[in-house]
């Protein structure tokens, strides 16, 4: 028969996982670093996957398939193993060591160094669209890895910015993309900086500020910045 259902678009695809969880009929998972589509029996053709994908690989497509069998598909998602939150084939959970330069590089006192932070709380979740220290703010939303992996994070980026830490692959992230866009759509914003982890999940955020922006109608000075997992910078825009 002919119906609609996922087409995955290998190219587009970086195996980040997050599609993974949102199949309620487990028809997803990583295989060999894509997403693949299980059965066609499996999938639904609704499509609530669709907006968890970062990179828009996943489409609905109208082609010959096995009709969507409900009582198989539940059968099948009761009987794997839930999926992991961070799925193993994602390459932002390879294992990795590497030596830290802090050994060549004088450092203040702990006691004189101080703290950039401007207000609380600053977990996604956890902020409010009207705290009013949001009107007239350079907004910094950064990735939660980010403080860890940027030595100079303190100064350098958070310094006279109003901040919101989340991680699109740990995080739930329902409700994210609506209170980001209440954020800049009802205070004054000065601009926007993201900055994220090198990491293929993490383009996650991007995409969601991106979005929010888009929906909130502002046009501010906006400005990406990608830090890598040694803690360089390894892009700005």
């Amino acid at each position: 028969m002919k119906r609609k259902i996922i087409r995955i678009d290998e190219e587009k695809c970086d195996g980040c996982g997050l599609c993974v969880p949102t199949c309620a009929e487990g028809a997803l998972q990583i295989v060999n670093g894509k997403a693949k589509l299980v059965k066609d029996s499996f999938c639904d053709g609704l499509g609530n996957c669709l907006g968890d994908c970062p990179r828009g690989a996943i489409t609905i497509e109208e082609r010959e398939a096995e009709a969507f069998d409900e009582d198989a598909a539940m059968a099948h998602a009761a009987s794997v193993e839930k999926p992991q939150t961070v799925p193993f084939a994602c390459p932002g959970t390879a294992t990795m060591s590497f030596t830290a330069e802090e050994a060549k590089q004088e450092v203040s006192p702990p006691e004189s160094r101080k703290s950039m932070l401007e207000q609380w709380p600053v977990q996604l979740h956890l902020v409010s669209p009207q705290a009013p220290y949001w009107q007239n703010a350079d907004i910094l939303v950064a990735a939660s890895c980010v403080p860890v992996a940027y030595g100079d994070f303190q100064q350098r980026i958070l310094k006279g910015r109003k901040v919101v830490i989340a991680c699109p692959k740990l995080d739930r992230t329902e409700g994210y993309l609506e209170k980001l866009t209440a954020i800049m759509k009802h205070n004054s914003i000065a601009s926007v900086t993201v900055v994220h982890m090198e990491v293929p999940c993490c383009s996650g955020l991007v995409a969601m500020v991106e979005r929010a922006l888009a929906l909130s109608g502002k046009v501010v000075p906006y400005r990406r910045i990608k830090i890598g997992i040694q803690g360089d910078i390894l892009e700005e825009k």
